[in-house]
């Protein structure tokens, strides 16, 4: 496609001024926005920023998975709900049931706060299939004294497609907080189950121990009498629990899932993952099966710059393998960055991202995560175009889509690496600062470029998810930005810039992909085949106002970028919990 007209080109650059007009620096010499004065806007009460085809309820509040699972033809999806109001309290276990990860049908909850080992709270747990196909799940219960225990439930009808009911077993609570230095109340979201060489089962769980962040480490002949040992699975000098833990095995290059409960082959890494500092963060490294121990390749005293599954709004995933096609799969949960009484008026709050087929890349140092292919069924109406070229300011309309329910795919090509800027590695501690002071108004060597999404007509509104392209010593390190800042001209929002770097070989791999799925107030974005992935939350109020947006594709960087193949589909409604059974 030719060169866009300098009529776009000069309307961008305005635009960007205009963006610009509102920057200040403040004491400590930060941009800040400075936004005009809002006007009065429409209710955030509106159907509109439901999203059509990320899983949520028909009402009330939800945060994160209890074990997602694939069984006897079906996947299981455990949540935390609340099945009196929308904001957080009166948890149970949510459960929904799907043939295909995108349609879903609603079921009566299958675990309730109904005996002294969980009168108080059911907390996160996970699922395990034991030799011989019995599905049992391990959850956490607050008890009488709001300790937080470790109980057992079993389905009552295992033949039963839907698991629809589940028996407390009467040896419950199976484990108790004790033990020297254990915060009885720091003690939860035990994982899935694996069979260590001697033949035992053994579980971890998040815990808090003598003030220090542990994954405690239990042992089991039958999932029913555990014995802790004496040393956690790993532990780390952070005064924070890890909340969710997940301990799994991965191959190096290879996309295909590993089942913990069959034997592990030569060469495997593992994977264990936390949620802490509002995010979910993960080490890889090896279970050394002598010391029974998990040992990461690299530990990093600043957890700051612990990798992350998800650099935007994004906590409390689990992973679980997917025996039907041979992947493993990650899933977790959103909130709303709305307010309280915001969710109050809606009568709903919290989704859950799409689900991620997940795996280890070739060089073993980061997780790669792709939305799972079956969310393209509700591919409709494909528009492509190829061989756009986009200069310094160029702005490339993304017609004949539906810009509030898309999945958009972009490849970007650079004509020249010689304008790249240097990169500095203390930016690594402050992605989000970074992309506050590198937005899409500033001006770079190589970016910002990317997508303007869920704009508005005169760009008042507008999301941007972008790259730039940095030189360090021996390698190129690549930002990617989704900035919410200007999304909405509603008051009272949480709009951050979120952000993450990751390494890319520009000689080999030539081409920079950027995905982005969206879903009304959901932007779920995969940057370089998936080693950034950001998932954001924004409340247009253009979408309530005229039910519309536009998108673009741009380049605000001095280096000229090639785009040659843009894909865009809309998407369809997915069926989720709208039927009950």
């Amino acid at each position: 496609m030719a060169p866009m007209s300098q009529a776009w080109a000069f309307s961008f650059l305005l635009l960007l001024a205009l963006f610009s007009s509102f920057l200040i620096c403040s004491s400590n010499g930060e941009r800040v926005f400075l936004y005009p004065q809002s006007p009065k806007v429409s209710s955030i009460v509106s159907k509109r920023y439901r999203t059509a085809y990320h899983f949520q309820p028909p009402k009330n509040w939800i945060n994160g998975m209890c074990r997602p699972m694939y069984y006897n033809g079906f996947y299981h999806e455990f949540y935390q709900y609340n099945p009196n109001g929308s904001l957080w309290g009166n948890i149970v276990w949510g459960h929904s049931v799907s043939t295909d990860l995108v349609n879903w049908i609603r079921l009566e909850a299958a675990i309730e706060r109904d005996t002294p080992s969980d009168i108080n709270g059911c907390w996160t747990g996970s699922a395990t299939i034991l030799t011989g196909g019995q599905l049992v799940i391990i959850y956490t219960g607050a008890d009488t004294e709001k300790r937080q225990v470790q109980n057992i439930v079993l389905p009552k009808n295992q033949s039963d497609p839907y698991l629809r009911e589940w028996i407390k077993v009467g040896d419950n609570p199976v484990i108790e907080p004790v033990g020297p230095g254990l915060n009885s109340s720091q003690f939860r979201d035990p994982t899935t189950g694996w069979i260590g060489p001697d033949g035992l089962w053994r579980i971890a769980v998040g815990a808090e121990l003598n003030g220090y962040s542990a994954a405690l480490l239990y042992k089991s002949k039958d999932f029913l009498t555990w014995t802790r040992v004496d040393h956690p699975l790993y532990s780390s000098k952070t005064f924070s629990m890890w909340e969710c833990p997940d301990f799994f095995a991965v191959l190096p290059g290879n996309k295909s899932g590993l089942d913990l409960s069959a034997a592990i082959p030569n060469g495997a890494k593992h994977v264990l993952k936390m949620s802490l500092d509002s995010c979910d963060k993960y080490m890889i490294g090896v279970y050394d099966l002598k010391l029974d121990t998990f040992v990461p390749d690299t530990v990093l005293e600043d957890r700051r710059l612990w990798l992350r599954i998800d650099y935007g709004n994004y906590y409390a995933s689990k992973s679980f393998f997917d025996s039907k096609k041979g992947r493993r799969i990650i899933w977790g949960w959103t909130n709303e960055t709305d307010s309280s009484s915001d969710d109050v008026a809606k009568g709903w709050a919290g989704i859950h991202a799409i689900p991620r087929t997940i795996w280890l890349g070739g060089d073993g140092k980061q997780l790669l995560q792709w939305p799972v292919q079956e969310i393209e069924s509700l591919h409709t109406g494909e528009i492509s175009h190829q061989g756009i070229e986009l200069k310094k300011g160029d702005l490339f309309e993304i017609k004949g889509t539906d810009t509030l329910q898309a999945d958009v795919e972009i490849d970007f090509e650079l004509t020249s690496n010689n304008n790249t800027d240097p990169f500095d590695p203390s930016w690594l501690l402050d992605t989000e600062k970074h992309c506050r002071e590198a937005d899409a108004s500033v001006h770079g060597g190589v970016g910002p470029f990317g997508l303007v999404v869920l704009a508005s007509d005169n760009m008042e509104e507008h999301t941007t998810v972008h790259f730039r392209v940095y030189k360090s010593q021996h390698k190129y390190m690549i930002l990617m930005c989704s900035d919410l800042r200007r999304s909405s001209l509603r008051p009272g929002l949480y709009t951050p810039a979120y952000g993450g770097f990751f390494e890319f070989d520009l000689e080999k791999e030539k081409k920079i992909s950027l995905r982005t799925l969206i879903d009304r107030s959901a932007v779920e974005s995969f940057g370089g085949g998936g080693r950034v992935c950001i998932m954001a939350r924004v409340y247009p109020v253009a979408l309530v106002d005229d039910g519309g947006a536009r998108m673009y594709a741009f380049n605000n960087g001095s280096s000229t970028v090639r785009v040659p193949q843009l894909r865009a589909w809309s998407m369809t409604r997915a069926q989720v919990n709208v039927n009950k059974v």
